[in-house]
């Protein structure tokens, strides 16, 4: 069984910076399309970025210039750097796959457990 591992989530005062970092937490062939979301407190799950297997990234406009989506397909791992870090920032971030090649066979629309982040005013 294959799941998605975040790292990286924390409490940071406003402007400043944070990395999250998610992987497969077992053996996996490839990773197709991989994204990040994040849901604040009584809103609904949204759509941060996402970036296609040869690196090619999309931005929310709440998030572009501020944050990079990026990735390593050799360690199957994809990172979110935030920087300039606001309160309105301040949510769970789950890291999203849409398709994994593993041992076990080919799955769709995998997610992390979530990692929170807060910033601070």
């Amino acid at each position: 069984q294959v799941e998605l591992v975040e790292s990286g989530g924390g409490l940071v005062q406003a402007g400043g910076n944070l990395t999250l970092s998610c992987a497969p937490s077992g053996r996996i062939f490839s990773i197709d399309h991989m994204a990040w979301y994040r849901q604040a407190p009584g809103s609904k799950r949204e759509r941060v970025a996402d970036i296609t297997r040869d690196g090619r990234p999309n931005y929310a406009n709440s998030v572009q210039s501020r944050f990079t989506i990026s990735r390593d397909n050799a360690k199957n791992t994809v990172y979110l750097q935030m920087n300039s870090l606001k309160p309105e920032d301040t949510g769970v971030y789950y890291c999203n796959a849409d398709r994994i090649d593993a041992p076990s066979g080919v799955g769709h629309d995998y997610w992390g457990q979530g990692t929170q982040v807060t910033v601070s005013s």
